[in-house]
């Protein structure tokens, strides 16, 4: 098959298998993607975050060791991004903090967005008392700032970087919830589902065959977008000690202790915070180009 061919076979307006439906809508969003620039450079970035962090031996040594007699030198040929207080290379604990950032994201992620989701769903197709009950335990959790509740929490469980995952996977479900219960509410008055309901599908089938993967779009472009909150909300609970403990090269952590030698060795504070604000930005412009291309109706209003 040429790739003219291909090409042709993927952009079928009405194609002859699931398969070949799901690979012509998945070329038109990557292609749609590559449309927009911000989108590439946004990809580009979280593709970098994953090789780092795969090949971080490779690229970079020992995050832990120290070196007393090179503290706080400069960027330099020997040390791309100076050292710290300890002679500790900042290149090497910034590459290996990759790790720590990718394991947050992920790992908030997959406990948040799909506790959200479901929860989301059940109220809207029911209804009634338990959309009051599941929306009214929702809105208490959104009543209180994200960091704020986070900050609570991971104080209340010790600090450590599983409580910090804890802790934001906890305060960043409700977001994810009311998406799903408002685009649950349109899905449950369609023709699609009545025709399912009427063919005697039970409430639990609706909403696990049909209703969750009218979802999954919108899910995939708030995670996406929220990766940067998730990432800053990190980065701030390790700053004040609550996050991934010493001598763990975590981003935040870095920062707090380079903020005492930040008007002389400005280095040691300034590049992991380069490093936050990078990666925050890949996520921010990936989330938004996925938000045109798998909802329109959101990039045209814009």
């Amino acid at each position: 098959m040429t790739t003219a061919t291909l090409r042709d076979w993927l952009l079928d307006d009405s194609p002859a298998s699931r398969a070949q439906a799901r690979l012509g809508s998945a070329y038109r969003a990557t292609l749609g993607l590559l449309r927009n620039p911000l989108a590439v450079v946004g990809a580009l970035i979280i593709i970098a975050l994953v090789l780092i962090a795969l090949f971080a031996p490779v690229i970079a040594g020992d995050p832990l060791a120290q070196d007393l007699p090179n503290r706080l030198k400069p960027p330099s040929a020997a040390h791309w991004m100076g050292t710290d207080e300890l002679g500790r290379d900042i290149y090497a604990r910034i590459v290996y903090g990759t790790r720590i950032t990718l394991e947050i994201v992920l790992l908030v992620a997959i406990l948040a967005a799909p506790l959200g989701l479901v929860l989301g769903a059940v109220a809207g197709y029911f209804g009634g008392w338990v959309d009051r009950l599941l929306m009214g335990l929702t809105d208490i959790f959104l009543s209180m700032p994200k960091l704020i509740l986070a900050l609570a929490l991971t104080a209340a469980l010790g600090p450590g970087i599983e409580h910090a995952i804890i802790a934001i996977a906890i305060a960043s479900w409700p977001g994810y919830a009311r998406i799903a219960r408002a685009e649950t509410l349109t899905i449950r008055r369609t023709e699609y589902i009545a025709a399912v309901q009427l063919q005697g599908a039970s409430s639990v089938r609706v909403i696990w065959s049909h209703v969750l993967p009218l979802l999954t779009s919108s899910l995939i472009i708030r995670v996406t977008l929220d990766m940067a909150g998730i990432i800053l909300t990190a980065a701030g609970l390790g700053f004040i000690g609550l996050g991934a403990q010493p001598p763990a090269p975590e981003w935040g952590a870095m920062i707090s202790r380079g903020r005492s030698f930040i008007l002389d060795q400005w280095w040691v504070a300034t590049m992991p915070g380069f490093a936050i604000v990078i990666v925050s930005l890949g996520f921010c412009f990936l989330g938004d180009g996925l938000r045109d291309v798998l909802d329109p109706k959101a990039g045209g209003r814009r």
